[in-house]
């Protein structure tokens, strides 16, 4: 494809953010060029997160489902995964064909509000300009600088999945969403684990129960977690990792791997030059367009902060898209963003908690479905988990739905699809008198319905 040295929108990053962004600009009819530091688009989602995680995940699920047991070599099950992540690549690669955007593979960084010079991997430097930029440069595991990240058995989110061999030991330092998905998946390798929380409980965010039965699941699967803890120190050697803790006590494992929060990939690219400022994790400050200091310049996705979700950042980019061809966009982020954790078995969540409905004194009740009840998760073992819908007592209106078990992160679209209606159409009584399939896991919701409706009867 010709390159060109000017366009009407340049995006810089291919992920989620950054294909959103593209998409909707070409689409409107603008010249537009996408800049990614790595040789294939796709992003860090594509490459070394969510994709290659989940992928792995699953390969795991179904190793145990096969045989009853899950113990592999982890360097085979992580070539299965980048059989999916070759797959996306291709896929995404013909987004940008087929809809005319040029590709520019190298590291951006701005020479002025309107100029971007690109360092090809080749050692070649070129510029490119536009009257609109979106900045989709992701984010990267945060690094302390007193834990050293060249040896080898000390990993993180970015470099797991690149170990030579399967650990017998692994000490998770974190246990924020990537390292409960972590200690998960190789508890599921029958690999011995330490997990690290820094706080008091495992992913508080989420509704108690929820976390209660994580927690639960992990301990009996086998994970020794150690609440409230810090560390003070890392040693490695060719023998092992010793994570030395503020409380004295030392936590020796073959491999650490640090999932302790993520930077915006925001430093190097001369943002300081041009008068666009960060926070201390490398985040952009944006208005509700997204746009930066420079109201030509957006940024959208994990570099922005949170929900650094790929589906939101995604829409982000679309809405940013729209405000820089139209110089308006109506639309927003939902207020509610269902979360999916892809634990074994796996959580999503969607709308308020308890917690945080008792403490604004909003008359709440409960509707559970125990997955041990149905008759599909009997048929396919899968009867670990349940199904949980919070509504207000008097108007039945759908407040929260909290699921654990398999296949919640599918399950919750069901609820939200009722959940976002308006008005009366988002109550209980929905799930109570639609007739469901039988058996499917979809079921869960008339059987949590009506087990709240009799709370309130």
């Amino acid at each position: 494809m010709a390159m060109r040295n000017h366009y009407d929108v340049i995006v810089v990053g291919s992920g989620p953010g950054g294909e959103g962004a593209a998409m909707t600009a070409a689409k409107g009819g603008r010249r537009v060029a996408v800049i990614d530091q790595d040789a294939e688009v796709g992003g860090s989602c594509t490459h070394r997160g969510t994709i290659p995680s989940k992928a792995l995940r699953h390969a795991i699920q179904q190793l145990a489902d096969d045989d009853g047991r899950a113990e592999a070599d982890y360097t085979d099950l992580t070539r299965r995964s980048e059989q999916v992540v070759q797959s996306q690549v291709q896929l995404r690669r013909g987004f940008y064909e087929r809809n005319h955007v040029d590709v520019i593979a190298g590291r951006a960084s701005f020479v002025d509000a309107h100029c971007i010079e690109v360092a090809a991997m080749n050692g070649a430097h070129h510029r490119v300009g536009a009257e609109r930029i979106i900045l989709a440069t992701g984010s990267r595991p945060y690094r302390p600088a007193d834990v050293d990240f060249t040896h080898p058995r000390i990993v993180d989110s970015d470099t797991v999945l690149r170990l030579k061999e399967t650990p017998r030991s692994i000490t998770v330092y974190g246990a924020g969403v990537i390292g409960c998905e972590y200690a998960s998946i190789f508890r599921g390798l029958r690999i011995k684990v330490n997990l690290i929380n820094t706080r008091d409980k495992l992913l508080s965010f989420l509704d108690d129960e929820i976390v209660d039965a994580l927690a639960y699941h992990l301990r009996e699967r086998g994970v020794l977690i150690r609440h409230s803890e810090e560390y003070e120190r890392v040693e490695a050697d060719d023998s092992g990792v010793r994570v030395h803790l503020k409380s004295n006590k030392v936590i020796q494992s073959d491999v650490l791997l640090w999932a302790q929060g993520r930077t915006g990939n925001s430093d190097g690219i001369g943002l300081e030059a041009i008068g666009i400022e960060t926070n201390e994790r490398g985040s952009i400050v944006v208005n509700a367009a997204y746009q930066t200091a420079q109201p030509h310049i957006y940024a959208v996705g994990d570099i922005v902060g949170a929900p650094s979700l790929a589906s939101a950042s995604y829409d982000q980019g679309r809405f940013a898209a729209t405000h820089a061809l139209t110089g308006v966009c109506d639309q927003r982020l939902v207020e509610d963003i269902p979360t999916g954790i892809y634990t074994i078995p796996e959580i999503s969540s969607l709308g308020a908690t308890e917690r945080e409905l008792t403490a604004r004194k909003v008359p709440y009740e409960v509707g559970h479905a125990f997955f041990r009840h149905l008759a599909r998760a009997q048929i396919i073992g899968r009867t670990t988990g349940m199904l949980k819908i919070l509504f207000h007592r008097e108007t039945l209106r759908i407040l929260g739905i909290h699921c654990f078990g398999s296949q919640a992160s599918e399950i919750i679209h069901i609820g939200q699809a009722i959940m976002t209606q308006p008005g009366e159409a988002n109550t209980l009584m929905y799930f109570v008198n639609t007739t469901f399939n039988y058996p499917t896991m979809a079921e869960a919701y008339r059987v949590a319905a009506l087990n709240g409706l009799n709370r309130v009867m």
